[in-house]
């Protein structure tokens, strides 16, 4: 696809301009696309510039991994569905092109057919047959896709058929997780087999044990299961090979010798696949604190794995927000007291807490799993006898969080859900300082707090591992956030401020998050999968003293909490009981916590939340739109300058990913 051709389909100018920010852009299904703006990166000097530039070259590579790994059918129904929306030439404004072009975006912002969150697949509201014909005619234009002309029945039925390949992630209990996940990390292989394989490759008495399957498809072939290893000469190897000439090139720019070693060490992984020099990696990027400008590239997160091994690639850049980051250093700072003074069994607490790093930084650029839907803290590396041994770093994004605060200003929805005008003026007096906060110690010591028995399998407790550990740091956050301890380091201006996000976390955990799941269905993300264990593990654990009630007023529900002290005393108990599930490996204790605080929900109050948010008119999911960096060079091609804009739209930041960061074939095995 030519530019010309992308321009020509509609791509229209966004209105935002560099001297007049504007974080809201365009929404369309429950989505809102935003902005965030790169404050400081005009004030870096040249060489840190140029390493951002190469950088994010990097971090816009990945993205065909990511679709790929989401779904085997991805890359290409991106493809044909990119062809038909840049050549098309009826009406623009039919029923069916315009339920197209919202189901196109929608696959844009989740990489792939499933939704990004709730991991349902999406349902189109364009007719089959007008499809088909579309498919059909661009199929036969467009010379990458003509050897699939024949698959265009079975990439019909993936779209259209309700039945075929429903989750991109399932964790329904008693189900072969693999087999009814259509995430594209396993092939021929059930769950039971895979758990087999990779619990045959461990070694108990390994101090030092690697991540098994981190960076790999388990396949098997002709009765034989084996890995399919994404590196330079393996799987996924096109995209790979133009990260690490990326990483090369910004190698020179590195802030010191020690960053370049990191880089290095990156490059090896990546063109070995061997897991041990990862782990080497880890150890290096986690002690590299000293630059302004850092970076995440690789295989990271293992969400969209059901089994939690497998890690989608994802890649953020970033630089130090210096004023900011005085508040995560006070923290970083005081982590041994944190951890000394914690309501955890102290057999599970860290004798010396090590190396916890951690900083408030601005996104330069987001890309794979962290795009356009992306975190707003950090903590890594994963590994848990790395993490023990030397340490990790913690991020906090400020302007990300920035343009979360900014667009929700006066949006109704606090006046909608919360209970009372002297609760509503606690959180909009100290929402914004004890979110922050929360993020800060669920990021900078809650995942680095407490330790696993020795022995203790870090995978041992499967599917639940993901929501366990997430609840593990949000509870830390929780128990804290409360402490007079806040007050004492000057990171909350008195003991009234913490109650904004006890309040806040409540309703949303008990009530709001529900916005974002359709009715019927149960809670299946590992986030919210937390944030509901907690909210309702509390409440039922409070009923005998009245702490949160669920109340009535005007025929409306509303969280009333009626003492903040107890509820601190219940996040305290349960992120002991917590922390002992995890460092013990009780694969049944987890499973008794999530299942049965975790995944239902009650459809009465399902159904009135739903419909009060929907008269909001609001969007439950935000994601964002990459700024443009633009390299200035002199005759002889060197960079002179790097400049950053905000002017493109959603769809032509899309289309135009596709044409020039897309080097791996529609199907990869």
């Amino acid at each position: 696809m030519a530019i010309s051709a992308i321009l020509a389909a509609g791509a229209e100018k966004a209105t935002a301009q560099n001297d007049n920010f504007e974080y809201n852009n365009e929404r369309f299904a429950d989505l809102q696309m935003l902005r965030y703006q790169v404050k400081g990166f005009d004030q870096l000097s040249l060489k840190q510039k140029t390493f951002i530039y190469h950088l994010q070259e990097a971090a816009l590579w990945g993205r065909d991994i990511l679709f790929d790994q989401n779904g085997k059918y991805n890359l290409r129904i991106r493809r044909i569905m990119e062809d038909i929306y840049t050549t098309f030439k009826g009406d623009r404004n039919s029923k069916d092109f315009t339920a197209f072009e919202v189901y196109l975006k929608r696959l844009w912002f989740s990489n792939g057919i499933h939704h990004h969150y709730g991991c349902e697949k999406f349902v189109p509201e364009f007719s089959r047959a007008w499809f088909e014909k579309e498919a059909e005619r661009v199929m036969n234009e467009d010379k990458m896709l003509k050897p699939y002309q024949k698959q265009l029945n079975e990439i019909a039925e993936v779209i259209f058929n309700p039945n075929l390949m429903q989750k991109r992630v399932n964790l329904a209990e008693g189900q072969d997780l693999i087999l009814t996940s259509a995430s594209n990390y396993y092939d021929g292989v059930n769950q039971q087999e895979a758990e087999e394989f990779y619990a045959n490759m461990k070694n108990p008495a390994d101090p030092h044990p690697v991540m098994f399957g981190l960076n790999s498809r388990l396949v098997k072939k002709n009765g034989k299961i084996q890995e399919r290893v994404w590196k330079t000469d393996g799987l996924y190897g096109e995209a790979i090979t133009h990260i690490v000439d990326c990483l090369t090139k910004a190698r020179p720019f590195a802030e010191d010798a020690e960053q370049q070693a990191v880089i290095d060490k990156l490059v090896e992984f990546y063109r070995t696949g061997d897991l041990h020099t990862f782990d080497e990696y880890t150890i290096l990027w986690a002690g590299n604190t000293a630059p302004q400008v850092d970076f995440v590239n690789g295989f990271t997160e293992s969400y969209g794995d059901p089994l939690g091994l497998k890690a989608s690639w994802e890649s953020i850049v970033n630089f130090k927000d210096m004023e900011a980051t005085k508040r995560t250093e006070t923290l970083s700072a005081n982590a041994q007291w944190f951890e000394d003074h914690s309501p955890v069994d102290s057999r599970f607490k860290k004798e010396k807490v090590k190396g916890i790093s951690a900083k408030v930084i601005t996104a330069a650029i987001l890309g794979g799993d962290l795009y356009p839907s992306t975190a707003i803290g950090i903590n890594l590396p994963n590994s848990d006898w790395v993490r023990k041994e030397h340490g990790s770093k913690s991020v906090t994004i400020g302007n990300l969080t920035e343009a979360y605060n900014l667009a929700a200003k006066g949006n109704g929805f606090r006046d909608e859900f919360i209970i009372d005008k002297q609760v509503l003026q606690l959180v909009d007096q100290y929402a914004d300082i004890t979110d922050d906060l929360h993020t800060d110690l669920h990021e900078c010591l809650g995942h680095g707090s407490g330790r696993l028995l020795d022995g203790v399998d870090g995978d041992s407790l499967k599917a639940y591992g993901s929501t366990i550990e997430e609840a593990r740091a949000d509870l830390f956050g929780l128990y804290y956030v409360a402490d007079p301890k806040m007050v004492e380091l000057g990171l909350t201006p008195n003991m009234e401020a913490y109650k904004a996000q006890y309040y806040t976390y409540m309703m949303n955990g008990l009530m709001t998050q529900l916005m974002r799941i359709q009715l019927g269905n149960d809670i299946e993300e590992a986030h919210m999968r937390n944030r509901a264990l907690i909210a309702n593990w509390c409440y039922e654990k409070g009923k005998k003293d009245n702490v949160v009630e669920l109340v009535k007023k005007n025929g409306k529900t509303y969280v009333q909490i009626n003492d903040y002290e107890k509820l601190r005393n219940l996040f305290g108990q349960l992120l002991a009981e917590i922390q002992r599930v995890k460092s013990t490996g009780d694969f049944k204790g987890a499973q008794a916590l999530v299942e049965g605080y975790g995944v239902k929900i009650d459809p009465q109050l399902h159904k009135e939340v739903l419909e009060r948010y929907e008269k909001l008119n609001l969007a439950p999911y935000k994601g964002f739109i990459n700024p443009v960096y633009t390299a200035v060079r002199d005759a002889q091609g060197n960079i002179t300058d790097v400049k950053v804009s905000y002017d493109e739209s959603y769809a032509h930041q899309m289309l135009r990913y596709s044409q020039q960061y897309a080097p791996l074939p529609l199907i990869n095995e």
